[in-house]
């Protein structure tokens, strides 16, 4: 199937970038790793009329350190987002969710900023980053704005991204000593799977053993958006993690979700999975963050 007719444009500077976007004023859409935006336009699901291509962008291919604070660009690819150093020390729920990606082919291409912006429910970034704060970066011609990535998404396909903007970057602040973070990812097969759900966790703890002093819990693929588990997070703050802590939690998140049936699972079977899964997320978490401590003494 033939892609329909449009006009390309490949700015190399995100200013030029902005620029093009701000004066096009016709149906326009963004390219970046095109995994998406490409099919769609096959199937016939999207005709934009001018196509601008951030390949050529290289400020949004960089992840860097500012202080306390990790900025992800927005075309870095899932596959180095894998690779970087600091995404598998101090954000192992990120980098679980990076892994479980698509195939390898998929997240060669595939950009975190294209997994946010597509907002697709079952999308396997935007529950780890909302799980340890995540904020982004929206620029435009005359000037740019930074909100949470949890009040971004506000349904599937919808976002709060205005005309002629463009998400330039993700920026994590770096978690405390004593935390970690979780992701676990439930579906029909192993590899290019969509999820039927996915679950997100982070907490930080007031010492090695605890009490938690925050807690995260993000659901995924089982509501319209990435739901934050406000039930199972209340549950687990100021408590000692433990196992019979984790179950309790996992109960509240199924409370909290709000699946859906359809073709791939029933409503009841994603709500005993939010069970199981939160558990699992939970533990990870706590796993890191004993890791955690011992790299610091290493």
């Amino acid at each position: 199937m033939l892609l329909p007719k449009f006009e390309f444009h490949e700015p190399e500077t995100l200013k030029e970038a902005a620029a093009i976007l701000s004066g096009i004023g016709e149906p326009t859409s963004i390219l970046a790793g095109g995994t998406d935006l490409l099919v769609n336009m096959k199937k016939g699901k999207a005709s934009p009329r001018h196509l601008v291509s951030l390949g050529r962008v290289r400020e949004l291919k960089k992840t860097a350190r500012d202080g306390e604070s990790l900025r992800i660009g927005a075309c870095v690819t899932v596959a180095e987002l894998r690779e970087e150093r600091e995404i598998k020390d101090d954000f192992d729920g990120l980098f679980r969710g990076a892994g479980l990606l698509g195939s390898p082919l998929i997240r060669n291409l595939a950009t975190v900023g294209g997994n946010i912006v597509t907002a697709r429910p079952a999308a396997d970034l935007p529950p780890p980053l909302i799980a340890y704060g995540a904020t982004i970066e929206l620029v435009k011609d005359n000037g740019e704005r930074i909100l949470s990535l949890e009040d971004f998404i506000k349904g599937p396909g919808e976002t709060s991204i205005e005309p002629g903007e463009i998400l330039s970057g993700i920026i994590l602040r770096e978690p405390p000593l004593y935390s970690g973070g979780g992701y676990v990812k439930l579906g029909m097969r192993k590899a290019l799977e969509i999820s039927l759900v996915n679950v997100a966790t982070f907490f930080a703890l007031d010492g090695p053993s605890g009490p938690i002093q925050k807690a995260r819990v993000v659901l995924g693929s089982v509501g319209p958006t990435p739901i934050r588990s406000l039930r199972a997070e209340e549950i687990l703050t100021g408590e000692r993690p433990d196992e019979a802590l984790f179950e309790k939690a996992g109960e509240a998140a199924a409370n909290d979700a709000k699946p859906i049936d359809d073709f791939r699972a029933s409503a009841e079977y994603r709500s005993e999975m939010v069970k199981l899964l939160t558990r699992k997320a939970l533990k990870q978490a706590y796993e890191e963050a004993k890791l955690r401590e011992w790299r610091r003494w290493k």
